[in-house]
């Protein structure tokens, strides 16, 4: 596999608000020492949701520093509640974390990079900036927000790009439009991204559609977001009498293996495709939250992700797996 997990305990050291709905953590691991990871990095953190043990994927804030590891997360009432867990804790808390690992190659050859960000999308792309920076890279970032207010590192932002940095502001009426500004980049470009799964979507037809290579739009994820708002539904297992209910706060891929219909699976991010089960058939609606199936496969709703992918209503699947047979 390769995404390897190395569990290591932690300690929340400090928390502080970065807007009313933004709360960085400051997390030193047990015996750090403090080194480098890449651009694009984030964490696994063990969270309990409803008494049950669950994984919850966070990006790293910023280049490495020898305070600890940075992370920012985004309350969200409709999340499946991780986030909820994590701000309730209190600096001094007990963490069980992963290593640092990154899902994200940079070419630090280019000569023009544009870095995208919407909402919490910030997090990933803050060390992104820095590091380009750092290198003398020309670099412009796009941060889309729905006011300044909800914009976490904005500050930080300024300061560190000056007028490099521009703020797509909903609320005053200045969205990003990703058409003009990909069709305005000279070829070559790389663009880094992060940001929720239909703003990615449109990004990557308006890059497409600008004449852009796909391979130079990199980009960041959180399985956490949708088209469909999350919610319970149910999963049927071809070739048995059972059927499960897939509760918000947990994943596909987590119930059927707890139910032991063990499905494979590696990134857990909807990236690498190794959960992919099929499926056979929809009554209601699947949510596609994966970045690993095209348009036309989504659309075709032959597989699933597991990881991430949810849906409205009941979908019967195949994992080629019979729980008589374990």
């Amino acid at each position: 596999m390769r995404f390897v997990e190395t569990w290591i305990p932690a300690t929340l050291v400090s928390t502080r608000d970065l807007s009313p709905g933004i709360r960085e953590f400051l997390i030193r691991p047990d015996q750090f020492d403090g080194a480098a990871y890449p651009v694009g990095s984030h964490i696994n953190v063990g969270v309990t949701i409803d008494g049950q043990p669950e994984t919850r994927s966070y990006s790293l804030v910023g280049e490495a520093s020898p305070q600890g590891l940075r992370i920012a997360v985004r309350r969200a009432e409709d999340s499946r509640g991780g986030s909820r867990y994590m701000w309730q804790l209190a600096p001094g808390a007990r963490l069980d974390i992963t290593r640092p690992a990154s899902l994200v190659a940079v070419d630090w050859a280019r000569d023009n990079y544009c870095l995208i960000a919407g909402g919490i999308g910030i997090t990933p792309i803050v060390g992104a900036a820095q590091a380009l920076t750092r290198r003398g890279s020309d670099i412009t970032l796009h941060y889309a927000v729905r006011g300044r207010a909800d914009a976490a590192y904005l500050d930080d932002l300024a300061s560190l790009l000056g007028d490099r940095l521009v703020v797509h502001a909903s609320d005053e009426d200045k969205r990003l439009d990703l058409d003009a500004l990909f069709a305005s980049l000279p070829k070559g470009t790389l663009a880094l991204f992060c940001g929720p799964m239909r703003m990615l979507d449109a990004a990557r037809h308006a890059w497409i559609g600008a004449g852009h290579p796909l391979s130079d739009l990199r980009y960041e994820t959180f399985g956490s977001s949708g088209t469909l708002p999350t919610e319970a539904f149910r999963v049927r297992l071809k070739g048995c009498d059972v059927e499960l209910e897939i509760p918000r706060e947990r994943s596909m891929l987590d119930v059927l293996n707890a139910s032991g219909f063990e499905v494979i699976s590696d990134c857990k991010r909807g990236e690498c495709g190794l959960c992919a089960i099929d499926v056979v058939a929809v009554d209601g609606e699947i949510d596609h939250r994966d970045v690993f199936f095209s348009d036309h496969q989504k659309q075709s709703n032959a597989k699933i992700c597991a990881c991430v992918s949810r849906a409205r209503g009941t979908i019967t699947v195949d994992t080629l797996l019979r729980a008589d047979a374990v």
